[in-house]
């Protein structure tokens, strides 16, 4: 395909002040200016009317980009697409540039003199490279030919799947791999890369749970309740249980009613209607991701957590949200404090506590901010101390917590069963290759894991799409019964590969799929990284075949991309076809994928804790009480709560700031059930893990 690269060089990329923090972190005052540049890959060349209207569209003029040695140029990864560019190329397409393939950001930095090897501190190597030749830049928009399936000959026995097992990420056990390999066997056909990633990501502890539903020995006694099932427990003696729980994206228990502002019908007015309206709640980790890009990997966390709680039953609203983050101790440079006298390091790929605290929190709020999600509760832990025997006891692999709460209409609580004939359909955002293999890197030991996957394992985060997509489900549960939804799931870890399966064994059925009806921004993604990649804000769902034309209306008015993928079989039997390649990426009975695979067993030993009496060092009363008021985990928080917002939607009645002087000291978040009565849902989180160093 003939296509045309168009360059512009735009205004001021960032302010007098944060020039100033990056001279000196680059310890030298380097820097001189920094600029927005932009690339526009067009199908046809444009006419000088066009140019100008895109020059006014970025605030930019069209020329050259300075490509030397006293310049730096960094744009996205390649093989990525920045959540800027899919919203960007979107208006352009909107003021009938529709010619215009792609347009994608970067920014120019000028030095003083000459800089052979551009700083890390320029750029994010998770998200971003240097470009140093016009030359590289075509390589953005990428329109390789489209990469061959594999197909694994198990000639070598065993001894093959675990050598994948190690190059692929897999985390498979050695279980797991008995089991694949003798499925295989009997099925008399060789597995496929996006079967066996496909796999690795289904059974992912990730996705499964193992540890915690694993069956634990300790000192030879064995356990009568597994994690999970002491987890459980304490829902199931409740006077009150829930309507949902553990069976679906998010929690469900009884609300009450209330006057829900709805727009069911074709018109553009908006009505209230009585309604039982539940509540939904859901609190999820993003711990891996967060620990190698936090930015990226707070926000999709968030972003993750609010799918779960749309993708509840047949189509639920999120309401407020919740974060938290657990890190090791901060280490500020230039302000190192008394409990930081020494520390085991941080290995080179994974963020180091400070680094975490100052852009994790931020990607978190930027995603609910965007979105219009309040976020009204968390918490923050630092903790990190020596254990003995040349042990550390801390979180360089942080913990980030996203949770919420949500509404739903009592009678959308239980999923549909899916139907034989009915549609499978993907709404959201194009496949990219990124977030592969995220389930199953997740499941591993950080020191266990190859730097280049967890480089493919974090994603990227889109909060105007995934608001798209929450307007679609909107539209569709207002219509109650007449609502073109019957089951709904997130497309989370796994991609495509985890979430439609998903949807098909809930109703004990299979499916035929053809992989091509997807939308694919890079053509040279393999059937594998098609079928198993992490792009976000992505939902899969059954839609009834009679409302299908209703629903791509939705779409249509919603401007939200959707994919009709392939109908539900009555056979428990699996199809992905690839009619480009004419072959069939996935050929496997259900069984197979959501079989009787191997529980977990683990049988362990108590150590007693190596405890020690406390000794106060600190003799004096000031000073004490300045230590305290100054560890991280006792200060004020408020710098982790003014950056997001705590009001949107109007149904917020308590957030963490209280009285005259807004002091950020909320035992919890409160939220209004509607905008008439005065009932409501309240919230709260807490923690105290280090207590389990001692018991």
């Amino acid at each position: 395909m003939a296509v045309t690269i168009y360059t512009f060089l735009g205004g001021v990329s960032l302010s007098a002040f944060r020039m100033k923090k990056l001279n000196q972190a680059l310890q030298g005052g380097v820097l001189q200016q920094a600029e927005h540049v932009y690339v526009v890959e067009s199908s046809e060349p444009l006419t000088p009317q066009q140019i100008d209207q895109i020059e006014k569209l970025l605030h930019a003029k069209q020329q050259a980009l300075p490509f030397s040695e006293k310049h730096a140029l960094i744009f996205p990864r390649i093989g990525t697409i920045s959540p800027w560019s899919t919203k960007a190329t979107d208006i352009f397409h909107h003021c009938d540039l529709a010619q215009v393939n792609r347009v994608e950001a970067g920014q120019c930095f000028t030095f003083e003199q000459a800089c052979l090897n551009t700083p890390l501190a320029l750029y994010d190597r998770m998200t971003e490279q240097v470009m140093t030749s016009a030359d590289q830049l075509p390589q953005l928009f990428d329109h390789a030919a489209p990469q061959p399936l594999t197909r694994i000959e198990l000639t070598n026995g065993k001894e093959t799947l675990a050598e994948l097992n190690q190059s692929m990420g897999l985390a498979l056990s050695e279980d797991e791999i008995d089991y694949l390999f003798d499925a295989y066997q009997k099925a008399g056909k060789s597995p496929t890369d996006a079967e066996l990633m496909m796999f690795a990501q289904a059974n992912s502890e990730h996705c499964r749970h193992k540890i915690f539903n694993a069956e634990w020995t300790i000192d030879s006694e064995v356990m009568p309740l597994s994690l999970f099932k002491m987890i459980k427990n304490t829902e199931a003696k409740t006077q009150a249980p829930a309507k949902s729980a553990y069976k679906d994206n998010a929690a469900v228990f009884a609300g009450g009613e209330g006057q829900r502002l709805i727009n069911g019908n074709d018109t553009a007015t908006y009505t209230y209607e009585p309604q039982q309206i539940d509540v939904l709640i859901k609190v999820e980790t993003h711990n891996h991701p967060t620990g190698i890009e936090p930015f990226a990997g707070a926000a999709t966390g968030s972003g993750g957590e609010i799918r779960d709680e749309a993708a509840t039953g047949q189509g639920a609203k999120p309401k407020a949200g919740l974060c938290g983050f657990s890190v090791s101790h901060l280490h500020i440079p230039g302000a190192e404090q008394p409990w930081e006298k020494s520390s085991p390091g941080t290995p080179s790929r994974m963020a180091t506590a400070f680094e975490i605290m100052q852009k994790g929190p931020i990607g978190a709020a930027a995603f609910n901010n965007e979105f219009g999600r309040p976020n009204i509760c968390g918490y923050f832990r630092n903790f990190e101390m020596p254990a003995g025997d040349a042990q550390w006891r801390g979180y360089h692999k942080p913990i980030m917590l996203a949770g919420g709460l949500g509404n739903i209409n009592a009678i959308h609580v239980t999923k549909q069963d899916t139907q034989t004939g009915d549609y499978v359909v993907i709404l959201g955002g194009p496949a990219m290759l990124i977030g592969l293999g995220g389930g199953a890197a997740s499941s591993i030991t950080s020191a266990d894991g190859q730097e280049d996957l967890d480089f493919a394992s974090v994603q990227r985060g889109n909060p105007e799409m995934e608001r798209r997509c929450q307007e679609v489900i909107d539209r569709c549960w207002q219509q109650k019964t007449e609502s073109p939804i019957r089951s709904i799931h997130d497309i989370g870890a796994g991609g495509l590969s985890n979430a439609i399966p998903e949807i098909l064994d809930d109703a004990a059925k299979g499916g035929d799929i053809e992989l091509r009806r997807l939308q694919i921004d890079h053509v040279s993604m393999s059937p594998m990284e098609i079928w198993c990649n992490e792009s976000q804000e992505r939902y899969v769902l059954s839609i009834k075949p009679e409302k299908l034309e209703a629903f791509k209306s939705l779409c249509a008015r919603e401007r939200c991309p959707y994919a009709i993928m392939g109908r539900a079989t009555a056979e428990r039997h699996l199809k992905v076809s690839d009619e480009l390649l004419g072959e069939a990426p996935v050929d496997i009975p259900m069984d197979l994928l959501f079989g009787n695979t191997p529980k977990t067993s683990i049988v362990i030993d108590r150590k007693a804790p190596q405890t020690q009496a406390f000794e106060n060092h600190v003799k004096d009363l000031k000073t004490s009480v300045e230590q305290v008021l100054s560890f991280p985990a006792v200060a004020s928080k408020k710098y982790l709560i003014t950056i997001g917002d705590r009001t949107v939607s109007g149904m917020i009645h308590r957030d963490q700031m209280v009285g005259p002087w807004q002091v950020p000291v909320a035992d919890c978040g409160i939220t209004l059930r509607d905008y008439d009565g005065l009932a409501g849902e309240a919230m709260s989180v807490g923690e105290r893990t280090p207590v389990a160093l001692i018991n």
